[in-house]
C-alpha cells in the first residue's frame, strides 16, 4: 500500500518506518529541508532504540522515502497527519500546524483519499477537519482518527506489537483499509477496535490522563510515606499485586514530563471547561505533578538550609530513560530553582545532554554539561538523580564518594537500596522510602 506521512517527529517517523518495515511504500514529508536530507542519508533525527536501523533498511530496500514535497499524496491510499499539537498558555491544543498541513494537502487530494489524524487532537477535531476540507475541495475524502499509544524509549516495539489499535470512523470502506494496514502487526490475534471519531479522540486523552493520574497518586502516597515513616517501595509491592490495580505507572519519582502527559492533561481540562465541566481528578493530577517536580529541590533546600554557592550534580536530564526528549522534564524546573537559590548546577546525561545544554542556553539558565558521569561529581556538594538510566543503577559508590565534597545523594528515582547506600557512608534522600 502507498502511504504518506506528514510530520517526522516521534509519532510520524516511527509510524512511517514501521509501516515500511511491513512492505508498504511510505513517503515521510517534512518542511525542514536539512532534516529531510539527513533522513535521506540514513541519519535518524531523534533518539529512539531500534529506529535508525529499521530506517536504514527501508531506505536501502526503497520502501521509505523522505521529501519536502506533497507529490506522493497523489498516489497514496492514506495520508497520516502526524504534526505537533502543542499546548497554548490556556492549556488548549494549538492546531495551527495541523491546519497549515491540511492547507498544503488540499491540492494533492485525490478521490477516496483517507486522511488519518494520527496527532493527538481535541474531541471534535475530526468533524471540524472534515468541514474545513469540504470547503477547500470537491474531491471525496474520508477522515479517520487513529490515535497513537507509543511510549518514548520503546516506540518501535510498541508499534510493532500494539496492545490495541483504535480506528475512529463510521465508514466501513475506510475501516477495511486501515484494518488491512494494521493486520500484519497482529497476526495471532486482532486487537483493532472500531469506534466513532469522537470516541477515538476521547480515548486517547482518557488513556493518557488516567496513566498520569496513577503517577501523581503514587507520588502523593510517597510524600505521605515520608511524613509517616512508611516505605513506598513496600506499599507499591502491596498494592501492585492486586490485578485491579496492576504494577505499571506506580513508581514514585520527580514527576512526569515529555511530549504527551503534560499537554494532554491540560488539553482535557480545557475541553471540560469548554463544556461547562470541571475535571477535578485530572486537574488535581496536574497540580500534584507541578509540585512533585520540585520535591527533590525542596529536600536539598531543607538539608542545606542555604543553597547559595553550593554545587549540585544532576545525573539524568531527559524526562525518562531511553530518550533524548527534555520537554517538560523535571530537570528544567529543578535547575531553574537551584539557579534562583544561588546554587551551581552540573549535569551528565548519556543521550539528552546536548538538548538540555541548548535549552538552558536559550532560556538563560546556568548548567554545565560534563561528558563523564563521575567527572561531573568533582567538587560537587551532592548528587541528584533525576532519570532512571541503566548506567546509574549500579555505580561505584566509592568512586562517587571520592569525587563529592559530601557523601550525599538525592535519589529522585529510588534507584538504590537504602541500607546499602547508608552502609557506604552516604546521607541518603529518596522519594517516600523509609530512611532511619
Amino acid at each position: 500500500m502507498k502511504i504518506s506521512v506528514i510530520g517526522t517527529g516521534y509519532v510520524g517517523l516511527v509510524t512511517g518506518v514501521c509501516f515500511a518495515e511491513m512492505g508498504n511504500k511510505v513517503t515521510c514529508i517534512d518542511i525542514d529541508e536539512n532534516k529531510v536530507q539527513k533522513m535521506k542519508d540514513g541519519i535518524c533525527p531523534i533518539y529512539e532504540p531500534g529506529l535508525e536501523a529499521l530506517m536504514k533498511n527501508s531506505i536501502e530496500d526503497k520502501r521509505v522515502f523522505f521529501d519536502t514535497s506533497y507529490d506522493s499524496i497523489k498516489e497514496a491510499t492514506a495520508v497520516f497527519m502526524a504534526v505537533g499539537t502543542p499546548s497554548r498558555d490556556d492549556g488548549s491544543a494549538d492546531l495551527k500546524y495541523l491546519y497549515k498541513a491540511l492547507d498544503d494537502l488540499v491540492p494533492f487530494i485525490s478521490d477516496g483519499l483517507i486522511v488519518v489524524l494520527k496527532s493527538t487532537v481535541p474531541v471534535g477535531t475530526g468533524e471540524a477537519v472534515k468541514a474545513y476540507l469540504k470547503n477547500k475541495t470537491d474531491k471525496r475524502f474520508i477522515i479517520v482518527n487513529n490515535p497513537e499509544f507509543l511510549k518514548e524509549g520503546s516506540a518501535v516495539a510498541d508499534f510493532m506489537k500494539p496492545e490495541r489499535v483504535i480506528i475512529g470512523t463510521d465508514c466501513d470502506e475506510s475501516f477495511k483499509v486501515m484494518e488491512k494496514l494494521y493486520k500484519p502487526f497482529m497476526r495471532q490475534q486482532s486487537r483493532i477496535i472500531q469506534m466513532s471519531n469522537l470516541s477515538a479522540e476521547m480515548t486517547k486523552y482518557a488513556a493518557n490522563c488516567f496513566l498520569a493520574t496513577k503517577i501523581s497518586f503514587m507520588n502523593e502516597i510517597a510524600k505521605l510515606c515520608d511524613r509517616t515513616g512508611a516505605d513506598v517501595t513496600e506499599v507499591r509491592a502491596g498494592i501492585s499485586t492486586d490485578s485491579r490495580i496492576g504494577a505499571q505507572f506506580l513508581y514514585p519519582g520527580p514527576g512526569y514530563g515529555g511530549s504527551c502527559f503534560p499537554k494532554d492533561v491540560k488539553a482535557l481540562v480545557y475541553t471540560a471547561k469548554q463544556n461547562d465541566m470541571n475535571l477535578q481528578i485530572v486537574q488535581a493530577t496536574e497540580d500534584v505533578n507541578a509540585q512533585q517536580k520540585l520535591y527533590m529541590f525542596e529536600k536539598a533546600k531543607t538539608h542545606f538550609g542555604d543553597l547559595k554557592g553550593k554545587t549540585i550534580t544532576l545525573w539524568g536530564v531527559a524526562f525518562k530513560a531511553n530518550t533524548d526528549d527534555i520537554r517538560e522534564t523535571p530537570a528544567i524546573y529543578i535547575t531553574k530553582a537551584l539557579n534562583e537559590a544561588g546554587a551551581n548546577v552540573k549535569f551528565y546525561d548519556p543521550i539528552a545532554a546536548n538538548n538540555f545544554e541548548a535549552f538552558c542556553s536559550d532560556e538563560g539558565m546556568s548548567a554545565t554539561k560534563v561528558e563523564n558521569k563521575y567527572d561531573a561529581l568533582n567538587k560537587s556538594d551532592a548528587l541528584m538523580i533525576l532519570t532512571e538510566w541503566k548506567q546509574f543503577r549500579a555505580p561505584d559508590f566509592s568512586e562517587i564518594k571520592s569525587r563529592l565534597n559530601n557523601a550525599l545523594i538525592f535519589d529522585g528515582r529510588n534507584l538504590y537500596d537504602t541500607e546499602n547506600v547508608k552502609n557506604e557512608g552516604f546521607k541518603y534522600y529518596a522519594v517516600g522510602k523509609r530512611i532511619s
